[in-house]
């Protein structure tokens, strides 16, 4: 009847079950193996970061060693050109109302108006504003400084809340670090600040993101609002000379030109007098780093906070305790010279609060604890453990030696017991640098350079001693926002999500009711990361991280060769994988697991050596170099970030312009402190190649680009990129 035709279903045949079993463990095994080799790339990815962040904390002290230990070594200095910001001089002008009211506010300002004392009005203008990309004048900047610097003046080193009169307490860890969008989405999910959300942010508001200035303005005016719900503890980043690396420093500098200095110098008078600690229901301990088998909180109560304007400066009594003559021998015993000074009591001013802020009271104390003195070697800016990284102490060294760096030795030096004020200093170094650890002991923080890790047992020590029953703190990114430690009795908060990488890593917060247990929140503030797969989020991280390491390898390209060429002495260009990874971990330290990264960093010989050679392949500076010498180049390289920084001090007026007589000064200083054979002459000669135009002056912006590394798959994608462009144009 139809052209069509018939076909008779065959049966299906129904697979055995021995193999569909078998077909499932292949897939089982496959994706088992599948995810193993992901998490080893998140790991190693996840490594790669942190050390390289930690050796930048590390390389920190560049900026004020350089100038501390020339004065050491009795080496006449240059004309003062860092001290003016290291060691500003007391504005009396800022202590005063009329720091603000003499400044005008033009016409043309379009930004948030604000009236003091704030209202709510106001602190949602300053949210709605900072959204819109707006800047707060300058006027209204420092007053807001200025009404908080004389709130915080009121407060107590340790901060003592209730849960009595209040449903929870929301912790912010701090580690905002500048990234606004997860502020704003912390008050979206959890509330703004109110008597009814009390918040408490726990330190390292600024630096590193790009909203710094917006997201510490908007905490100091929630503060301003509400005193007794809103509390702000300190962290390693509230802290001038950490700011000059980091970003805070320059962003304010670019956000208000004409006050600009003013402003930092309020900014840091305000950060020294943020609280150190902060204790919920006698129970619970806040604290920025972490503890140390030092840490008394009695002593932390009395001590008068405003006087450490940062944590990196040595007590500059202490300091001169040196006794290190014209001759420079080693082994100069220090001048056991008692310091003491009666710890003052401070009365505070007490005011009802409904979460019973107490007044810690200012009981003094007399001794703390002096079980392991591991403290006084691992304060970043101790001059025994400034650079680790230079100055590598050997496992026999005892805990109670101050080695100090000279240009080209290394004393050490025994200490003696520590002054009253340097115990101090010890005590807030540890607060905001420590970080736990799962071995037992106390131990220098020798990976930062500063504070020091504490094991479950000082953990255990601390707690029992003031009946505590947990310790919560920030300092470390953790890749879920948070992470317990020492039995459940450590937590760690981070909460600033995307950290390295966009995302690398979730933010978090935890809220307490009265029963004390933590509920923690997770978030990401992303706009691509959503539409990401796992294996497209790690690859991407993992490309980031082996970037920096690249950067890394060519800064410190010739010591790597000089290591290379002893286990090559016949130039042939290759090594075995071992001596590579050996090579690599002697010169860098950054403990990374080299045979694993081998694959990304260099090629293979025919015969399974490695061809070290190609390490620097994929990356080249960022213009054209002057004509300097090698070694001048590679230090230009490295160091580049510190230069900068110590150029933007210079350059007072911003104009980007030093003169050629300041820029000689700046290279003699650093030379000096770095110990690189520079003479004059090619300090001279780099000078007068940079002086593109022979007016006097370098721009020095455009003479750091030629030493900015970059990657030359970058270049050649640039290339194409452009080459596209034209032909859509043609």
């Amino acid at each position: 009847m139809g052209c069509g035709t018939s076909v008779a279903n065959e049966a299906v045949k129904s697979p055995s079950p021995a193999l569909t079993m078998k077909a499932a463990v292949l897939i089982q095994r496959w994706y088992r193996r599948y995810m193993a080799r992901l998490e080893i790339r998140r790991r190693y990815t996840w490594n790669i970061f942190q050390s390289i962040e930690y050796a930048g904390e590390q390389d920190q002290v560049i900026v004020l060693s350089c100038h501390t230990e020339l004065k050491l070594v009795n080496i006449s200095s240059p004309p003062d050109l860092i001290s003016q910001l290291l060691d500003p001089v007391i504005d009396p002008w800022l202590d005063r109302e009329t720091c603000y009211k003499t400044i005008p506010i033009p016409e043309s300002y379009t930004g948030p108006h604000i009236l003091f004392p704030l209202s709510v009005s106001d602190t949602n203008a300053l949210l709605s504003a900072f959204k819109e990309q707006q800047i707060l004048h300058a006027r209204y900047v420092l007053q807001l400084l200025y009404e908080s610097k004389k709130l915080l003046k009121q407060m107590p080193n340790i901060v003592h809340l209730s849960t009595s009169y209040t449903k929870e307490i929301t912790i912010c860890a701090g580690d905002l670090h500048g990234r606004l969008d997860d502020l704003v989405l912390i008050f979206y999910k959890n509330g703004l600040p109110s008597a009814e959300t009390p918040y408490i942010f726990n330190g390292d508001f600024v630096d590193r993101g790009k909203k710094s200035v917006e997201v510490v303005i908007l905490l100091l005016a929630y503060l301003l609002l509400y005193p007794d719900h809103m509390h702000l503890n300190r962290g390693n980043h509230e802290d001038h000379i950490m700011n000059l690396r980091y970003g805070f420093t320059k962003e304010v500098m670019q956000k208000y030109k004409t006050h600009g200095r003013e402003i930092l110098q309020l900014f840091q008078d305000v950060f020294s007098l943020l609280p150190i600690a902060t204790v919920i229901d006698a129970k619970i301990l806040i604290v920025h780093g972490g503890i140390s088998d030092q840490t008394d909180l009695e002593l932390l109560s009395s001590i008068e906070r405003h006087k450490v304007k940062s944590a990196l400066r040595f007590p500059r009594r202490s300091l001169e305790q040196l006794d290190i003559g014209q001759s420079h021998r080693l082994g100069k015993r220090m001048r056991p010279t008692d310091i003491s000074r009666p710890s003052s009591s401070r009365s505070y001013k007490k005011r009802r609060c409904r979460l019973s802020r107490q007044d810690s009271g200012a009981s003094t104390s007399s001794s703390s604890s002096s079980s392991s003195s591991c403290s006084s070697l691992c304060s970043p800016r101790t001059p025994s453990c400034i650079s680790p990284q230079t100055y590598p102490s050997s496992p026999s060294t005892p805990c109670n030696v101050l080695r100090v760096p000279f240009l080209d030795s290394l004393s050490s030096v025994p200490l003696p017991s520590p002054p009253q004020q340097e115990r101090e200093w010890k005590q807030i170094v540890d607060i905001l640098w420590s970080d736990p650890k799962t071995q037992e002991g106390c131990s220098p923080n020798s990976f930062r350079g500063g504070g020091c890790y504490f094991g479950p047992d000082v953990t255990q020590r601390l707690l029992h001693k003031h009946g505590l029953q947990l310790l919560i703190r920030s300092h470390e990114c953790k890749q879920e926002g948070y992470e317990l430690c020492h039995s459940g009795r450590v937590i760690t908060i981070f909460s600033a999500s995307n950290y390295y990488e966009e995302g690398s890593n979730r933010g978090a917060y935890i809220k307490l009711g009265k029963e004390l247990v933590p509920r923690f929140y997770q978030y990401q503030v992303s706009r691509t990361t959503r539409r990401l797969t796992l294996t497209q989020r790690v690859r991407a991280a993992e490309g980031s991280a082996l970037r920096a390491l690249k950067e890394k390898l060519f800064a410190h390209r010739s010591e790597l060769m000089t290591g290379f060429l002893q286990y090559d002495p016949n130039e042939t260009g290759c090594v075995s994988v071992g001596e590579w990874a050996k090579v690599l971990e002697s010169v860098l330290r950054l403990d990374l697991p080299w045979r694993t990264l081998r694959p990304h960093l260099v090629h293979l010989a025919p015969d399974g050596s490695v061809e070290y050679q190609s390490c620097f392949e994929d990356v080249g500076p960022g213009a054209p170099l002057p004509q300097v010498a090698p070694t001048l180049a590679e230090t230009l390289f490295r160091y580049r970030t510190d230069i900068e920084i110590i150029f933007n001090i210079i350059d007072k007026d911003h104009s980007g312009l030093i003169s050629i007589e300041e820029f000689r000064h700046t290279w003699r200083l650093f030379s000096a402190h770095l110990g690189v054979a520079i003479d004059d002459r090619a300090i001279d000669e780099l000078a007068r190649s940079i002086d593109f135009n022979k007016d006097g002056s370098i721009d020095f912006t455009e003479f750091l680009e030629a030493f900015r590394v970059v990657h030359k798959l970058d270049i050649k994608d640039h290339q194409l990129s452009e080459n596209a462009d034209k032909e859509k144009c043609a």
